[in-house]
């Protein structure tokens, strides 16, 4: 029987307000990261009050959890991107391409959500293989 085992990177923020969730969890061959917005992993607020700010350092978030759960942005297969604005669309897709545009990029959705944690403008969470 698989074994999920929780991923805990030093140099991306630790769950929002202590909620119980992990930043990532590996199972099945598989590393599902939760969620990430442009907070810097220091807590001292988000990176920025725009969304190319704010998806950068979402982005970051995320490849230094794949990082320490053995993987990389390389091997995302899927992402969801939340936006509180669709309007933001472009200005996110760009920093976004720049991270997971290669030949072969994730699928992906992209909603807009009525309220990200913290004010957030961006929140991406994404599937790899591990």
């Amino acid at each position: 029987m698989d074994e999920k085992v929780a991923v805990r990177a030093q140099d991306a923020p630790s769950p929002f307000r202590g909620a119980p969730y992990s930043q990532a969890i590996k199972a099945g061959g598989f590393v599902f990261v939760a969620g990430q917005v442009g907070a810097r992993p220091d807590g001292s607020g988000l990176a920025g009050l725009g969304i190319e700010e704010q998806t950068e350092q979402a982005m970051r978030n995320l490849e230094a959890i794949l990082r320490a759960a053995g993987s990389s942005l390389e091997r995302v297969v899927k992402t969801t991107v939340f936006l509180a604005d669709l309007a933001d669309f472009e200005a996110m897709n760009a920093v976004y391409s720049r991270y997971l545009g290669g030949s072969a990029p994730p699928a992906r959705a992209t909603v807009q959500a009525a309220a990200l944690p913290g004010g957030a403008l961006v929140e991406i969470e994404a599937i790899a293989l591990a």
